[in-house]
Formats: structure tokens, C-alpha cells, sequence
């Protein structure tokens, strides 16, 4: 009997060993297959490799089934196992990404439809006894029908403004007769020769060097860089465009597809049709049928969050990462990856092209496009003639906001003269909820997170104190849970809640709309903002981080930053890097059609570099100096880090493994090893954390050091130890 591997969609190391019964064909490597293990039966992939030819036949268990469904592709596979390798991660962990749906791995379910029977179709054309059987409402319906085409009674209905009587009643009367609709959801093909909008020259020239790349059929990486509102992504479309066109496959990654509206809206007007659709809030039974799709080739352009990297693509002609630079690409649970890497990989693996998308780029691309790794491309003036904002500080040590309050009299001011001349602004502040801090006036309790070293954010909205890293949450107390001390609890520091309380004292006419995770928690709430933005319904916007990823608001001209110090503190090594890409993207909101735009940004220290470049629009003078303070010391990206963070739910045990792995932490030319230190979040959802840090010179392999490492350490069986290769938070 034949035998095979199979690796299942579990954190095992590595495939099993399973035989193919006699008389049934050998499934190749890729194939869907269902096998038993330990009295269970699981989804596996055929994988690559020869099965052990030693291991006894009284241990090999049959496969069950091969799944109708079609194969994982080797450039899938060798994905797989090039992710488990870099990330030192088991390769059935990496697959269960892969394997999102596994209800996609079934025939999809038949159900039962209508269509048009031949008295009904003559009496469509007005021949027949049928015909003097139609009512006004039966007319509607046969309007509404494609000869040959099976609706279900619900469509019918709708489509034709008629009750699901009036479609019984024609079945009953012969002119409608049962049958099955077609497997699964269908997915509109983009036309690739619809007719877009109308590209600048020097739009143009960039995107015949998108297509000229796509069309190449082979692997290859493009930065596309422009300034905000210069037209990228009507461009890089182009080369989505050129994609369809040669029959392939596109993957679009957003870094927040849940709340891109707009994006939706710019690639239907290209294409004529939207792009499917991958990201959380996808029901099981549409996610199930976009799988599905995605491997049959059904679904020729895919917009989606990072896991959509893992989809099945037949044919993947083209990748994009629009706004590259942002951490939400990052996976920081299970599998450590980052989604902006891994699909410069995928492509390489599919010889596909890659497009790095970003008015901001991080300093890693950066770097690789100085290098000539990656191609860059350059869009250096607004579309359609806008300016660009102008930026200027507000020193609060000079003009400070009235005591009790967050927005200095010049921001003030110019939110009433914007708001005068009928135009909108927005206010700026990436902190959710109405206050960061509660504290006890009479004896300085502050309000903590059982669960996490993290104090609890009042949102008043609400009436709780919440913590943004596990959930907990629990109403805002009467007194001081230490001292009892009733009324004492005030709050510190201000989120967008208490910026938009203090907006209605000095704005009261002024239509608000608060747009933060809290109030905008998916699409159809993003859709309903975005609209009452753009027909006028809204005067001042005040939000965090989400108003900044790609919002065309054409009447917008006034953005001011309330705390253009924040992110700035503390040391993270790219602190001032993510500080000057948010302000960036928030600024390039402001003046994107013909009125001119400005952004006022209030900060302590207009001294800074950060501040200093956003006033003078120097970002590559910036992003240099930045590269050279990294250089010497071999900080990403001219060398390599992995962190090791140990985690257990006894402090104790947290710290004796992680003094065991500082004692056998790798000795080697051009590595170091710092820590172990406690986490900055040293307690995060009821687990005690420790932080080790291995740094190493750009030309050292680290995973075979911490393979070795971890190997030697010998992990208690109570304590989690998490590899991040390449981190970007240090938390």
C-alpha cells in the first residue's frame, strides 16, 4: 500500500505518516484529504516528502476521504513552510491560517430556486395563454427574469416589489417551475477596460511602469511613494487592471479593510463592479463562499486584512500592501508575522509582482529601495491641482488652553473661522474614550486593570472604566475603592469623548461626529460616517488613528492635532518613525480638493525633530537622520531583532524561566542578548511577562541561534515562551 504525509491544522512540528487504501489512486501532494487521529477525524493537505519507509505498517492509519475541492498550490505549501521556518513556528500552525474555512472544504449545499417555465417565458414575449393570466404584479416579476436564470423566491420579491405570495402563486400556475441555484456565491469579474478616471501625466507614466512590471509575469518589488492625496491609489489600480488582463489573480491588502469605504467606492467606479472581500466581519457562510471562490479562481481580485495572504490563489499574479508602513499589518497573537514581509515573500514564491504603497514609508522599505532591492516610483504633486496643507505649531508653553481644558486659543480660534466660511475641520487625538486616567483626589489611588499592568480608561458614554488591553471593564464607582472617599474619583488627561464635550461648550452649532473604534465598529458604520461627511451632514470630525487611513473629504481644509507630543515618550526605538507617518497621514486629510488646507499642531516641545519636520515637509530629511542614528548601534533596519517573551500565571515561575534563558542566551560575534526585564506590560490578561531581547548584526541568522537556545533552555511546562522575529512593539 502507498503512503503518504499529511499535515494537519495543528501546532504539531511537523506532517504525519498515513497509507492509501488498496485499490484507490494516490492523491497528490496539495490534495484536501480527511484523516483519523486519536478517535477523530480532521481536514489535512497531502504534503510534500516521502513517508517514512520504516515505521510500521500496525501504526499507519488509512486516509478517509479525498475532498473535491482543489489542490493547495506548492507555492501555497512552500509558503507554509517558509513562514513556520522564519517565524519558528509549527508548520500546522501556519496551515490552520491557510485552512481559515474549513466548511469551504465541503460541497457547498444546493438550495432550491425558480425559474421561468415555457408558459411563462411566452407569456414574457406576449404569446400564449399565459399572458392573460398576469396581473400588474406577475408582470413585474417576469420583467425581472433572465430566460435560463434560477432566483430565489426572496429575490424575486425584491427585485420586482411584489410579495413571496405573488411568486407562489405563478409557480402554482405554471409559469415559474423549481430549480437549483448555482453552488455557492457568485463574484462579479472586474472589467478591466471599464472606464476610470482620467490620470495627470505624471499619474500616467507611473502607472504604465506598474503594468509594464505585472505584465512580466515575474517576481518583483515596487515602492510607490507619493504625497497625500496624489492619486496612488487610482495608480497602483492600473496595475491591478493590467493583472486581469492577463488572466491572473490580484491580492489587495489594506491595513483596516473593515473601515476603507471610500477605497470601495474608488475601485467600483474603475472596474464597474466591487472586488471580494476578506477581513473579520465577514459572516461564516460569505467567508466559507469567498474561500471557496478564491481557489476556484472565481474571485479574480481580492481586497482583504493580512490573513487573506494565506488564501489559496491559484493563479497569484499581483500583490499590493497600500499604506505598508502601518503596524496593523503586524499579527502579534499565535503565528508572530508580518503581513508586509510575508507577501513580499508569497509573491517571490507565486513570481508575482509586489507593490509597497505608503506617503509614508517605514525606514525597512526604505532602505531596501536605497539598496536597489526594490524599484521606486514617485508621485510628487497633488491630483487635480490641490496644494498641500500648510503645518504650523502651536507652543502651548506660550498660548496654553484655559485651565480645565485641552484646545489652546489659536486652535480655537480656528475651528470658528473654518466653521464660518462653511467648511469642515477635524481634531485630532489618537486616544480612545473620554479619559486615559482616573485618580482618587484624597488619597491618589488610580484606577488599574486587575487583570493587566494598564490603567482602566473612563468612557463616559458608557459609565464604565475599561481596560483596551483584555476588555475588562466595570462601571465607574461611587467612591474610592481604597479610601472610600465618596466624589473623588476625577479624571486625568483627555480622550476624543472629553475633546468632543469641550467641542460642544465652544462650538454649539457645529454639527460633531466622534469617529474612534468605539463609535465606527465596522463597515456599515464607516459607510454611514463617510456619507454624512461628504454631503455636509457633519461640520467638525474628531477622532483617533482611523480618520487618518485614506479618507477623501473634499470640504475638510482644517485638521488640528490636539496632542502632537504623544507617541513620542517612552523608548521605543521607532517612536519619532510612527509619530511623523500618523501626523503625516492625519495632516494630508486637510485642503485634498480646491480650497487650501492647514494643520495646526499644538505641542510642548516645537523643538522637536518630529514637529520640526512636519512644519517644513522634509520627511526624507528626516527618515535619513533616523537611518543614521540606527546605523552604529545595528538597529533594524541594519540589523536583526527577536524577542522572547516568557509569560506564566505564577510571577515566580515567569521569572525563573526567563533567569534560566538569560543564563543560556547564545554567545556568538555580532550578537547580543538584553534582559531578561520585566514587560512594560508586566501583567497582561492574568499573565506575569518577561521580556529578552536578541539583537544581532543584518548578516547573522537568528532563528537556527534561537532554535538552539530554546532547545537548551528547557521551558517549564506552566510557562509560554513567544518568538517575535522582527518586533515592532515592545510592550
Amino acid at each position: 500500500m502507498a503512503r503518504l504525509r499529511v499535515l494537519l491544522p495543528l501546532p504539531l512540528a511537523g506532517a504525519y505518516d498515513y497509507r492509501v487504501p488498496a485499490g484507490r489512486d494516490v492523491p497528490p501532494a496539495g490534495s484536501f484529504v480527511v484523516v483519523p487521529l486519536s478517535g477523530r477525524q480532521l481536514y489535512g493537505v497531502v504534503w510534500d516528502g516521502e513517508a517514512d519507509p520504516d515505521l510500521p505498517e500496525r501504526r499507519l492509519r488509512d486516509i478517509v476521504e479525498v475532498l473535491p475541492v482543489p489542490p493547495m498550490t506548492a507555492s501555497l505549501r512552500r509558503f507554509v513552510e517558509w513562514v513556520a521556518a522564519y517565524t519558528l513556528s509549527p508548520p500546522g500552525a501556519v496551515l490552520r491560517m491557510a485552512m481559515s474555512s474549513p466548511s469551504a472544504l465541503e460541497p457547498p449545499a444546493q438550495k432550491a430556486g425558480w425559474r421561468l417555465a415555457a408558459a411563462g417565458r411566452r407569456a414574457a414575449q406576449g404569446e400564449g395563454q399565459g399572458e392573460g393570466r398576469l396581473t400588474e404584479a406577475r408582470r413585474r416579476v417576469l420583467d425581472a427574469m433572465e430566460p435560463g436564470e434560477v432566483y430565489t423566491a426572496a429575490t424575486l420579491a425584491a427585485e420586482a416589489g411584489v410579495s413571496a405570495g405573488v411568486v407562489r402563486g405563478m409557480a402554482g400556475a405554471g409559469l415559474l417551475e423549481p430549480a437549483l441555484l448555482p453552488a455557492g456565491a457568485e463574484f462579479p469579474r472586474p472589467d478591466p477596460a471599464h472606464p476610470g478616471p482620467t490620470l495627470g501625466t505624471e499619474q500616467g507614466q507611473v502607472a504604465a511602469a506598474l503594468r509594464e512590471a505585472t505584465a512580466a509575469r515575474a517576481f518583483g518589488v515596487t515602492l510607490l511613494t507619493g504625497v497625500t492625496g496624489s492619486g496612488k491609489t487610482e495608480v497602483y489600480l492600473e496595475a491591478v487592471a493590467e493583472c486581469l488582463e492577463q488572466g491572473r489573480q490580484a491580492l489587495v491588502l489594506l491595513p483596516e479593510i473593515a473601515l476603507s469605504t471610500q477605497w470601495l467606492e474608488r475601485f467600483e467606479r474603475r472596474f464597474g463592479g466591487p472586488p471580494a472581500l476578506w477581513h473579520s466581519e465577514l459572516g461564516s457562510r460569505l467567508r466559507r463562499d469567498t474561500w471557496r471562490a478564491v481557489a476556484e479562481g472565481r474571485a479574480p481580485v481580492l481586497v482583504g486584512a493580512r490573513s487573506a495572504l494565506f488564501l489559496p490563489f491559484p493563479d497569484l499574479g499581483l500583490i499590493i500592501v497600500d499604506e505598508e508602513h502601518e503596524t496593523a499589518f503586524k499579527q502579534e497573537e499565535g503565528v508572530i508575522y508580518h503581513a508586509r514581509d510575508m507577501a513580499v515573500v508569497r509573491a517571490r514564491l507565486a513570481g508575482a509582482a509586489c507593490v509597497l504603497v505608503s506617503a509614508t514609508p517605514s525606514l525597512e522599505t526604505l532602505t531596501n529601495a536605497g539598496t536597489g532591492r526594490y524599484a521606486a516610483l514617485h508621485l510628487p504633486v497633488r491630483h487635480g491641482g490641490a496644494s498641500l496643507p500648510e503645518v504650523a505649531v502651536i507652543d502651548q508653553r506660550r498660548t496654553p488652553p484655559e485651565r480645565g481644558r485641552f484646545l489652546s486659543p489659536p486652535l480655537v480660534e480656528a475651528v470658528r473661522e473654518t466653521l464660518a466660511a462653511g467648511q469642515q475641520a477635524m481634531l485630532f487625538l489618537n486616544r480612545r474614550g473620554y479619559a486615559p486616567l482616573t485618580l482618587c483626589r484624597s488619597c491618589g489611588h488610580r484606577m488599574r486593570c486587575p487583570n493587566c499592568t494598564a490603567w482602566l480608561v473612563e468612557h463616559r458614554v458608557r459609565r464604565t472604566l475599561q481596560c483596551h488591553h483584555c476588555g475588562h471593564a466595570e462601571p465607574i464607582p461611587e467612591t474610592c475603592p481604597e479610601c472610600a472617599a465618596e466624589g473623588s474619583l476625577t479624571p486625568l488627561g483627555p480622550g476624543v469623548e472629553r475633546v468632543q464635550e469641550e467641542a460642544a461648550l465652544l462650538f454649539p452649532e457645529a454639527r460633531r461626529l466622534v469617529m474612534a473604534s468605539d463609535t465606527i465598529p465596522g463597515p456599515a458604520a464607516a459607510a454611514e460616517a463617510a456619507r454624512a461627511i461628504q454631503e455636509r451632514e457633519v461640520d467638525l470630525i474628531i477622532g483617533t488613528q482611523i480618520v487618518a487611513k485614506g479618507w477623501h473629504f473634499p470640504h475638510l481644509t482644517l485638521v488640528g492635532v490636539v496632542d502632537a507630543d504623544l507617541g513620542l515618550a517612552g523608548g521605543d526605538l521607532r517612536a519619532a518613525e510612527r509619530t511623523v507617518q500618523l501626523l503625516h497621514q492625519v495632516a494630508g486629510r486637510a485642503g485634498r480638493a480646491e480650497a487650501p488646507g492647514r494643520v495646526l499642531l499644538q505641542t510642548w516641545s516645537p523643538e522637536h525633530p518630529v514637529l520640526e519636520a512636519l512644519v517644513s515637509g522634509d520627511l526624507d530629511a528626516f527618515m535619513e537622520a533616523e537611518a543614521e542614528s540606527r546605523r552604529p548601534g545595528h538597529w533594524p533596519p541594519f540589523g536583526r531583532l527577536a524577542a522572547l517573551i516568557v509569560s506564566a500565571e505564577d510571577e515566580r515561575e515567569a521569572d525563573r524561566a526567563a533567569r534560566d534563558l538569560g543564563l543560556t542566551a547564545p554567545q556568538a560575534e555580532g550578537v547580543e542578548v538584553l534582559g531578561p526585564a520585566p514587560a512594560p506590560l508586566a501583567l497582561l490578561r492574568g499573565r506575569h511577562r518577561r521580556r529578552l531581547l536578541l539583537k544581532a548584526r543584518r548578516d547573522v541568522a537568528v532563528q537556527p541561534l534561537l532554535r538552539e537556545w530554546l532547545s537548551r533552555a528547557g521551558v517549564p511546562a506552566g510557562v509560554r515562551v513567544q518568538v517575535d522575529i522582527d518586533p515592532v512593539s515592545f510592550l
